[in-house]
């Protein structure tokens, strides 16, 4: 049964309220920009360092799965205290370790710089979600969600555009280092302006900071275990078959991770994560179709940009720029989202979900059946027609996902959300990717040919495809559970809070 949600706790001038949300915003977007603009540096950084696929996989998959591991205790103190404080800290490590990973001297610096990066990340994002909370409230908040899901979009599908731009202009050599270093002078700027202008949001407790430790160590090997051996399938031979094993220590993981924070909860205290979140369907079902969404959609930029470089030939920068009618459209998706998910709630996710299954069908189409000097123009417009439904999915779902949810708990539940949306992108990247390499190793004996290309980029895009079917009927299922209630209720519960 869902749970009142409170207002905002937060009381400023409207257009300080605003100036602030646009800090978090900022600062998310150039988050989420370093999970899609680094993958296009990796054949530069393999040239430069020599570094091995174990390394080079490790400098993008070490940096979502510290981001995954912070995401829960970091929302978790700034629910606690204060969001503005972990905020700060969180994007000035974030500053630090651009810098260090912009001068690194070989990969393992590299690495560890990418590593803390995603520590850093995982820090300041879930300030951003529980911020935005506190500011808004109802009409109000899903404008905000629909503005943060449309910068979000942006920032995804321009992501691989501005790896490539950098590359292009630092040269191919140490081009790669141009991607971190635009970090700086914006976090930079970004700190400055959240001193000035983020709001204090100490909650008054005179009870000491809680962070229930077992609960944090079984969390930490449940994620890692569940994440680990998603995060080293590449679809290449060899590719060690005995990391699924790690998924046996996981089943034991969760079960204990749950049992106890059940037993600490019943003791009276607090613990990591409340698992009554779970008992509110409109968040346990947004997340759920979140975490499947995020599955699909980095799988669906990371497979064209594939194709288009390898079996067009693109530069990556081009390659790239064939996602940018999705990201315009997207981002106008998200503000009309934003503005009708309190008039028209569930079903607008699964309208903006429908559409993009058209746009991803296209997608594919195109990439099969028009000539090669065509075809990267065929799939532009493909992506607008996608882009346009996802951007009624993301802020639409996450206003959905908190309505019911105290502000007070707003950090947390948006960082469990996160983490989902994590593991989802570290699943659903494994599989494509694995079932577009393995394609290419069974079809090729030597070089592999544009017709190897078209059974690889097909093969993994029928997996993007089923993940979005699974969000489809996860929405579905959700807009008649909330039919059924409020026919329980004489039809008097709104759509939406």
């Amino acid at each position: 049964m869902s749970q009142a949600p409170e207002t905002r706790s937060i009381t400023l001038p409207e257009g300080h309220r605003w100036r602030a949300y646009w800090v978090c915003v900022a600062v998310a977007a150039l988050t989420i920009l370093d999970l899609s603009k680094v993958n296009v540096g990796l054949p530069a950084i393999e040239d430069a360092f020599g570094a091995g696929s174990t390394e080079l996989q490790l400098i993008v998959a070490g940096y979502v799965l510290t981001f995954g591991l912070t995401l829960v205790p970091a929302g978790r103190i700034g629910d606690q205290r204060s969001r503005k404080t972990l905020f700060i800290v969180g994007l000035s490590l974030f500053t630090l370790t651009s810098l260090v990973a912009a001068l690194a001297p070989n990969v393992e610096v590299l690495l560890i710089a990418r590593l803390l990066q995603g520590v850093a990340a995982g820090i300041q994002m879930p300030q951003v979600l529980g911020i935005i909370q506190e500011l808004f409230t109802g009409k109000e908040r899903g404008k905000a969600f629909g503005l943060f899901g449309a910068t979000i979009g942006l920032a995804t599908a321009f992501g691989p555009t501005l790896g490539g731009l950098m590359i292009a202009i630092g040269g191919p050599e140490d081009g790669w280092r141009g991607i971190f270093w635009m970090n700086v002078p914006l976090a930079l700027a970004a700190i400055a302006l959240a001193i000035w202008l983020l709001p204090v949001t100490r909650h008054p407790s005179s009870k000491p900071l809680s962070l229930d430790p077992v609960g944090l160590v079984l969390f930490a090997v449940t994620v890692i275990s569940l994440m680990w051996p998603f995060l080293f399938t590449t679809g290449s031979p060899s590719d060690n078959p005995a990391r699924w094993w790690v998924l046996v220590l996981f089943v034991f993981a969760i079960t204990a991770f749950i049992a106890w924070e059940r037993h600490y909860a019943a003791s009276g205290r607090h613990p990591l994560v409340p698992l009554a979140l779970f008992g509110v369907s409109s968040f346990r079902n947004g997340t759920a179709l979140a975490s499947v969404y995020f599955a699909a959609m980095p799988s669906m930029f990371l497979l064209t940009t594939l194709y288009l470089q390898h079996g067009l030939g693109l530069e990556a920068v081009f390659a790239g720029m064939v996602g940018i009618g999705f990201a315009l459209m997207s981002a106008v998706g998200s503000w009309v989202g934003g503005t009708l998910v309190n008039r028209l709630g569930r079903p607008l996710v699964v309208w903006g979900l429908a559409l993009l299954l058209v746009g991803i069908g296209l997608l594919v189409l195109f990439a099969l059946t028009t000539p090669p000097a065509v075809t990267p123009w065929a799939m532009a417009g493909a992506m607008v027609i996608g882009g346009a439904g996802g951007g009624l999915v993301v802020s639409p779902n996450q206003t959905l996902t908190l309505m019911d949810i105290p502000v007070k708990q707003g950090g947390l539940a948006g960082s469990v959300g996160q983490l989902g949306q994590r593991i989802g992108t570290a699943i659903g990247t494994a599989v494509t990717l694995s079932l577009f390499y393995s394609t290419i190793f069974r079809e090729s004996a030597g070089e592999p040919d544009l017709t190897v290309y078209h059974h690889a980029y097909g093969i993994g895009m029928l997996a993007v495809a089923i993940f979005i079917a699974i969000a489809f009927a996860i929405g579905v299922a959700d807009l008649g559970a909330r039919r059924r209630q409020r026919s329980a209720l004489g039809g008097t519960e709104p759509e939406a809070a």
